[in-house]
């Protein structure tokens, strides 16, 4: 197997609102708000679904990944109810091996809303449910040593369970690429994040946003001297102003594609993502695999959703 991504296996759940229906209930656009099951049963009641995916951050990057050819896997812990059979078929039917066993948990499996506001910009409330309390016994080792890089969320990381699964799964890996994922994990996390970036990972993926986070840097001058400095492979996605790569010590820049008619900036990055992780598995040149971010995240924000 190619990569086998590890992250949250969430039900994405898409509707259109208003900017009064985020104000009204307290939401701020582009964010991610983490929910509990009360607030996820109440907001829910009050939307129209326009359609249901199996979804996560990393999910929708090895799906992407899927589509474009490549083997891989991926493993998110959901609970044996509707929503998780649900979740399984989703990722099958796209070609993608599922390599969770589940089981009834006390918690039933997570859910995000994804409310798109007419400017196509995108607020999630997710409400993890049993995908968050993922933990090292649902990591097998067997599956991570035979793939030969393994895919993180930021998304998925917090304290206790998760953190152990993320560590067996780094130390088994051959290779370990991580999303930054949001600026709120980033913030949340930031100590976490930055020992991860600096001492366990070979792959970095943010925005612009997110790492000038991570680093308090004032300017993007900074982020691309301490990138330099890491001597690791930095990814960061600048919207308009296109991508860069800081390679080692090598910058590579890469233009944002122009006139697009956006529908929806749900899975941009993800994609983007996808694009370039097949370029580098498929050995593209690190500009080649800019490219095909660039293309796959382009394409996407094009429709409504996070598939292709």
């Amino acid at each position: 197997m190619k990569i086998l991504g590890i992250g949250n296996a969430i039900v994405d759940v898409l509707c259109k609102v208003s900017d009064k229906f985020l104000v009204e209930n307290s939401l701020t656009k582009s964010t991610m708000k983490l929910i509990d099951e009360n607030e996820f049963k109440k907001l829910i009641s009050l939307l129209k679904i326009e359609e249901t995916v199996s979804g996560g951050s990393v999910a929708n990057s090895i799906v992407g990944l899927s589509q474009l050819g490549n083997k891989v896997g991926f493993l998110g812990k959901v609970s044996d109810d509707n929503l998780g059979k649900k979740y399984e078929q989703g990722l099958k039917k796209e070609n993608v091996n599922y390599l969770y066993n589940k089981k009834k948990e006390d918690i039933p499996t997570g859910s995000c809303l994804i409310l798109i506001t007419p400017d196509s910009e995108r607020t999630m409330c997710t409400f993890l449910g049993t995908a968050g309390k993922i933990s090292a016994q649902d990591v097998s080792e067997d599956v991570i040593k035979n793939s030969e890089m393994i895919f993180l969320e930021g998304y998925l990381w917090d304290k206790g369970g998760p953190k152990k699964a993320f560590d067996k799964a780094i130390q088994c890996s051959k290779k370990t690429a991580m999303t930054l994922s949001d600026v709120f994990c980033v913030e949340r996390h930031k100590t976490d994040f930055l020992d991860l970036v600096k001492n366990s990972l070979d792959i970095i993926f943010a925005n612009e946003q997110e790492i000038t986070s991570l680093i308090n840097a004032k300017s993007f001058d900074e982020v691309i001297a301490f990138s330099k400095q890491l001597k690791k492979n930095i990814i960061i996605t600048r919207g308009e102003k296109g991508s860069v790569n800081i390679f080692k010590e090598n910058l590579i820049e890469c233009d944002a594609k122009r006139n697009l008619n956006i529908k929806d900036l749900t899975g941009a990055g993800d994609l983007f993502a996808a694009g370039y992780l097949h370029g580098l598995i498929n050995n593209l040149s690190i500009k080649e695999s800019l490219i095909k971010g660039t293309e796959l995240s382009s394409k996407i924000i094009q429709k409504i959703g996070a598939r292709i």
